[in-house]
Order: structure tokens, then C-alpha cells, then sequence
């Protein structure tokens, strides 16, 4: 069990010419999340993330989205890896790997992760645009990619069956809050690994 006098917390500040965030969160928490970010369905993924996590979450940024989402979402999975790295610390005595196949309606996305301190993003999502051309697969790849490098995390994505590029984001964000929810939670005093150290 995690002691209460000593949440895993971190806080990252990143701040570039396309780019201004300030992230706090607190991994072992209740769900609750203060997010002031200008793309509304990325805060919506977020706050999603974080109620299915239980990750207690402030997050303000800001940025070019006059071009488009793109360089803020990136930056914004950037920085959560970043705060999952430092929350975690020497992650003595985490599960480690999580798992989960979860619906949303059509919609079938499955999740695996190991906080390996090994980056890779496995994305078997494909990318589903709409008339216009756009789709938001594009930079949820962009999202994840970013959260794995600056993590240390293996994670694997894959639908099985999905048309609804909303519902697929959705499942994505609520299974990677699952995950993750299970990888963290600590079981023991030692080290989750035969090698006697995570990298």
C-alpha cells in the first residue's frame, strides 16, 4: 500500500515557441481533475483519463491551435509522460504491467502496458478520417508517442472493432487510465523484475 504522507506527485512546466503547459498530478488519487486547455475534446480525454486512473490532475495549457491541435497535444503527452516518470520514482514495489480490453459502444480497444523504463508505442489503431480529411487518430498517435518516450513505458494499442473515432479516442484514454491503475499499484517492498532493477 502506498503511505498517505507519501503520494506520488510530480509537477512538469514546459514552455517552447508553440507551446506553454503546467502539469500537476498526484497518482494516487481520487479522479479529480482541473484542466484549462483551449481543445475541448482533448480536455474531455483527459479528464477521462484521469477519473478512470484516479489521478488527481491541474493542467493549464496554451498554444498554437490557430495551425492546428497538433502541437499541443504532442506536447501535452510529452509532458504527462514526463510527470509519470517523476511520480513514479524508483518504482520499488509496482505491479508493473497492466492490461484491459474495454467496449464503448462499436467500439473494442485493447491496452497493455509495462512500465518497462523501456519507451516503445506498439499502434494498431488506423487512421479514420473524416470528410474533411481530418482525424483525430492522427494525433492520439501523437499523444501516446509522447507519453511513452517520456515515460519509460512499453505500451501496446490496438482496436479490434471500432468506426467512431470519438468512441476509439474515448476507450483509449479510460483503458490507458486502467492500465496504468493497475501497473502502479504498489504489492510489495522489492523490485518488479528477475534483474533486480527496472531500466
Amino acid at each position: 500500500m502506498v503511505d498517505k504522507n507519501k503520494l506520488r506527485h510530480a509537477s512538469v512546466i514546459r514552455n517552447t515557441k508553440e507551446t506553454s503547459i503546467n502539469l500537476n498530478i498526484t497518482v494516487d488519487g481520487s479522479g479529480k481533475s482541473d484542466i484549462c486547455c483551449p481543445l475541448g475534446f482533448w480536455s474531455h480525454m483527459l479528464s477521462l483519463f484521469s477519473f478512470f486512473g484516479r489521478f488527481d490532475i491541474v493542467l493549464k495549457a496554451t498554444g498554437d491551435v490557430y495551425v492546428d491541435d497538433h502541437h499541443l497535444v504532442e506536447d501535452m503527452g510529452i509532458c504527462f509522460g514526463q510527470a509519470f516518470n517523476k511520480a513514479l520514482g524508483d518504482r520499488k514495489g509496482i505491479t508493473r504491467f497492466g492490461f484491459i480490453v474495454i467496449p464503448m459502444d462499436e467500439t473494442l480497444i485493447q491496452v497493455s502496458l509495462d512500465i518497462s523504463g523501456r519507451p516503445f508505442l506498439g499502434f494498431s489503431i488506423p487512421v479514420i478520417r473524416n470528410k474533411s480529411g481530418y482525424s483525430d487518430i492522427e494525433n492520439l498517435q501523437e499523444f501516446m508517442r509522447g507519453f511513452a518516450n517520456h515515460s519509460g513505458i512499453t505500451l501496446h494499442l490496438r482496436l479490434f472493432s471500432g468506426e467512431n473515432t470519438h468512441h476509439i479516442c474515448e476507450a483509449t484514454f479510460k483503458g490507458l487510465g486502467l492500465a496504468l491503475r493497475q501497473a502502479i499499484k504498489v504489492e510489495h517492498k522489492g523490485t518488479s523484475s528477475t534483474k533486480g532493477v527496472i531500466d
